[in-house]
């Protein structure tokens, strides 16, 4: 099928009131579980790749491993740059395949995140890409990406109409209380303002750092607006989980099949679980 936009597949998910699930990619056994649990519940999915995976892997090797992975699937599939923090970074990803582009200049000042987003929109649009924004600070740690719960900010519903309309992103993270990593407490989502949000705005709304939060907040969420949720520690925990299971039970396995094998499938059915809590199960 080959890779297409973010757009598109949130277009959908949109006008049929879903949300469609984006998981972080670091290896080909990460990616394997994602497409391989699209492709058994009949979902759009969007993979993504942090500045962290792409340190690990490669850009080239996320690239290529994505455009073939798309290639082979028969579900619609994305790849997104996930917390790109540079106009140069949005680029590069762009010009080896990327269909979508995060560019978070939510560390900036409003008037430098609007400045930023606009650039990449402009490169991203003139190919076909589309690009997310973030409005607010969403606490916690995300690879080398890290802020402290006192710098955490809601987005403020009135910067976000102003922000729309001056960069045309094609959807929008919103902060609105979940953290990056693991949560050392119960997350409080602010339904309210989110609600507020999404009777000012058209665009598809994003919800970052969703690993942990409960089905019901899912739920709810996604009654108001969520259209793009993302999922990352979850797939760590389970990957990690089975390695462990394994070399506990052999500590001498010293074949990685028999180590990663079990960690995809695992990883897997947290994926197929996620894809029906949001409602993209047979919707591809």
């Amino acid at each position: 099928m080959g890779l297409v936009s973010v757009a598109e597949i949130l277009a959908d998910a949109k006008a049929r009131s879903y949300a469609v699930g984006a998981f972080n990619l670091n290896n080909m056994e990460i990616l394997q579980a994602i497409i391989g649990a699209a492709e058994a519940e009949r979902s759009p999915v969007i993979l993504q790749a942090s500045q962290g995976g792409i340190a690990y892997a490669g850009l080239e090797y996320i690239a290529a491993m994505a455009k073939v992975a798309a290639e082979k699937a028969t579900v619609p599939v994305a790849l997104n740059l996930d917390h790109g923090t540079s106009f140069e970074q949005a680029v590069r990803c762009i010009r080896h395949g990327f269909s979508a582009v995060m560019i978070d200049g939510s560390h900036h000042p409003y008037s430098e995140n609007v400045s930023i987003c606009q650039r990449v929109v402009a490169a991203a649009h003139a190919v076909g890409v589309s690009v997310e924004g973030e409005l607010g600070r969403i606490g916690g740690t995300e690879d080398d990406i890290s802020v402290d719960e006192k710098d955490a900010m809601l987005a403020d519903p009135n910067e976000v109409v102003s922000f729309v309309a001056e960069t045309d992103v094609d959807c929008l993270a919103v902060a609105i209380g979940t953290a990056h990593g693991v949560y050392h407490g119960e997350p409080k989502l602010d339904f309210e303002r989110l609600a507020k949000i999404r009777s000012l705005v058209e665009i598809p709304l994003v919800l970052h750092g969703a690993s942990g939060v409960s089905d019901e907040d899912i739920k709810q969420a996604i009654a108001r607006g969520i259209c793009k949720i993302n999922i990352d520690t979850e797939l760590r925990q389970a990957f990690s989980g089975a390695v462990r299971g394994e070399l506990a039970a052999d500590p001498s396995q010293i074949d990685p099949r028999k180590l990663l094998g079990p960690a995809r499938s695992a990883m897997e059915e947290v994926v197929r679980e996620k894809l029906r809590l949001f409602g993209s199960s047979q919707k591809a």
